[in-house]
């Protein structure tokens, strides 16, 4: 997987754009690259419209961004701390952390998931950061603190004037970890077809499996608090961010649960970078900041559709 020094040396030196990528070509040669490294770059023979694909660095860094405002909200509710500071440098602009605090988890059960889920969460950022190597993309600047209140807002949980604060209690982080997970597993299915080589797709794919056991985990204990006209609150702003249609899903109602998202093959729907990062800019126009990410995500995916 990524820890092969071929894979490390491919992506810091291929980078993310199409350019360095042809600067490698030539450098290396298309024949010392073998079976591996041909995949990665999209083949020697790929057709032109191929060939200026984006990168896979570049989506791998689309979802270290991700990442990044994971494992800083899981991190803040159960150490009461972020992550290290050595976890976060790279390319772009290195912002700070608005927001976050302990969370006062009373049910023995919750606060082992916060635990489990921050753990999962600090080692995505730290596998992708060593992936990518010199190509890594730094922490942006990070709101959970007004970004949570204009979101609750948009949802209707709270009145104009309130404030909504993740860390008050563990309902309140049920929903935020809500609003995170389920868009986190969309990103990484809608990010599958843009990754050319078949070792930084497995362990994308590997990612998106604990995304969905995290997500799956989130909607069972909201529908077992009895929280469902809240998380139906979420899912419809979230449909009201990404574009047209109505794909988010709810996590049911009394008598009915629905903790897999699914369609009518019982498969999940995907959300393209740009419909990601509407929900977490909290703005469903083209813009390149806002919400959780105030001055935007670094790397060369950063605009939202």
């Amino acid at each position: 997987m990524f820890g092969k020094a071929v894979i490390t040396d491919m992506i810091n030196r291929s980078a993310e754009n199409e350019t360095d990528r042809r600067l490698f070509l030539k450098s290396a040669g298309v024949a010392g690259l073998g079976m591996v490294g041909a995949g990665a770059l999209g083949g020697a023979t790929a057709a032109p419209a191929q060939a200026a694909a984006i990168s896979d660095g570049a989506v791998l860094n689309f979802a270290l961004n991700l990442e990044y405002l994971e494992a800083e909200f899981y991190s803040y509710a159960f150490y009461g701390r972020g992550i290290d500071d050595k976890l976060t440098s790279g390319k772009g602009k290195k912002g700070g952390v608005v927001g976050g605090k302990k969370v006062p988890f009373q049910t023995p059960a919750i606060y082992n998931y916060a635990k489990e889920i921050a753990w999962d969460e600090l080692h995505h950022v730290e596998f992708l950061r060593k992936a990518l190597g010199s190509a890594k993309v730094a922490r942006p600047t990070i709101d959970l603190q007004s970004s949570f209140t204009a979101a609750a807002t948009a949802a209707g949980l709270i009145q104009a004037g309130q404030t909504f604060d993740p860390f008050a209690n563990e309902n309140n982080f049920l929903l935020a970890a809500y609003l995170f997970e389920d868009v986190g597993v969309t990103a990484y299915k809608g990010a599958a077809p843009l990754i050319s080589n078949k070792t930084y797709l497995e362990a994308a794919a590997g990612i998106l499996a604990v995304e969905a056991y995290h997500a799956g985990l989130v909607r069972s204990a909201l529908y077992s608090k009895d929280l469902q006209d809240a998380a139906r609150a979420i899912s419809n702003a979230r449909d009201s961010l990404d574009g047209k249609g109505n794909r988010d899903q709810p996590i049911g109602n009394a008598t009915s649960a629905n903790i897999t998202p699914v369609d009518g093959n019982g498969i999940a729907f995907s959300r393209s970078a740009g419909e990601v990062l509407n929900v977490v800019y909290l703005n469903p126009k083209s813009v390149t900041k806002g919400g959780f990410f105030p001055d935007g995500v670094n790397g060369v995916i950063n605009k939202s559709a």
